[in-house]
């Protein structure tokens, strides 16, 4: 699980990044975006709609297979970001792991979070 300095805790901050953050869309989700200059640490949230899955379950095991990943991935982010990840499509959940893995960190690179090194 993501550690609790990185994940969002309200709806007002989650807010100001789907108003003014940046886009990166796949075919299963989309990346929101903006740096937080104010912020010591990035911070991370995955929203599964119920429209997407109806089970609470599905959609919690589809979120800490996410944050997983984002776990493992954020020593390489390179910058304090708020970044939320949209699923909008049931077939993550069953996705193999290291397709989501791609998915996901093919989307943090177009986002140009990785330092260049």
């Amino acid at each position: 699980m993501l550690a609790y300095k990185n994940r969002f805790h309200g709806h007002g901050s989650l807010r100001f990044v789907y108003a003014n953050g940046k886009s990166i869309r796949t075919q299963k989700m989309v990346v929101k975006y903006t740096t937080n200059p104010k912020r010591v640490e990035s911070r991370f949230s995955v929203v599964v709609s119920k429209k997407v899955l109806k089970s609470a379950v599905g959609r919690n095991r589809i979120r800490r297979r996410i944050y997983e990943i984002v776990r493992k991935e954020l020593p390489r982010i390179d910058g304090i970001y708020d970044v939320a990840i949209i699923i909008f499509s049931k077939e993550v959940k069953d996705m193999p792991h290291k397709e989501l893995k791609s998915l996901l960190v093919d989307s943090f690179k177009q986002a140009d979070f990785y330092c260049n090194k």
